[in-house]
């Protein structure tokens, strides 16, 4: 049975925890992204296939990118991400689009994410109750100029090696709180592109919640591991983002504490 928090300690913890000015640094360009499609598998920690999907990427007007990644599940449900982002000598996030429907969800989620305006909208609706409302959060933000939601394997293509790297994103749950990301190279493996070997970079991702953050969401049983993400050959031009290991949602890895593994396959651009 969990312990119940006292309300006067749930305030204190939620004053501690509301947005602050943070410091920034956005990561630099070593990689221009172009053009590409890759091919996405998601499997849950016992390797069993879950879903199949696409990573659409397309250059627009004056050099902007737009990054799609999308996992369709046997039951129909959808994962839909979509981030634009422009890359004039630093990595920089415009625009952060998430869409989460069906029975492979809790909760159908819609999150937009605007950097101009700083403007945020969240929509959900749980499956629980049928006649549960449609529920809606706004607001506005102040972005650190490192926001990456969408762009972790971006930043880690982009790091020079042996290189790490802190970042932010805005974690919805669904109130958005801007916390940081740290990148790091956990070791090296073999992989295939085409029929050639090469040696790729394992990153991990760690987001840090905060020392009373963290006590909060481990009252609540909300935190989690380090997440382990896919890879980049070392010795070749890093093209098409690639994601590895991606959290939709604790049934998929039968366990509440491990993020499912996302095989991805990609095609090289030329």
């Amino acid at each position: 049975m969990c312990a119940r928090v006292p309300f006067g300690l749930l305030v204190f913890l939620m004053a501690l925890s509301s947005p602050r000015a943070v410091m920034a640094a956005p990561v630099p360009v070593r990689f221009v992204e172009g053009v590409a499609h890759g091919f996405l598998l998601l499997r849950n920690v016992d390797g069993a296939l879950i879903a199949t999907g696409d990573l659409l990427q397309r250059v627009g007007r004056e050099g902007a990118v737009e990054s799609r990644m999308v996992f369709r599940f046997d039951d129909g449900s959808v994962f839909d991400e979509t981030v634009s982002f422009s890359q004039q000598r630093v990595f920089t996030m415009q625009t952060y689009h998430l869409s989460q429907r069906g029975r492979a969800f809790a909760e159908d989620t819609d999150i937009s994410l605007a950097r101009a305006s700083g403007k945020y909208r969240v929509t959900n609706r749980s499956h629980k109750d049928k006649d549960a409302r449609e529920k809606v959060i706004e607001g506005t933000l102040d972005l650190p100029a490192d926001v990456y939601n969408g762009m972790a394997l971006t930043v880690a293509k982009n790091l020079s090696k042996g290189a790490r790297e802190t970042v932010h994103i805005v974690a919805f749950t669904p109130e958005p709180r801007i916390i940081e990301l740290d990148v790091a190279p956990s070791g090296e493996h073999k992989m295939l592109v085409g029929q050639l070997t090469k040696t790729a970079t394992r990153y991990t991702f760690h987001p840090s919640l905060g020392g009373w953050l963290k006590l909060f969401a481990t009252l609540f049983g909300r935190c989690r591991r380090t997440i382990t993400s896919g890879s980049r050959p070392r010795t070749c031009r890093p093209s098409c983002a690639s994601r590895g290991r991606s959290i939709l949602r604790d049934r998929f890895g039968g366990s509440s504490s491990r993020a499912p593994a996302g095989l991805i396959r990609a095609v090289n651009r030329s």
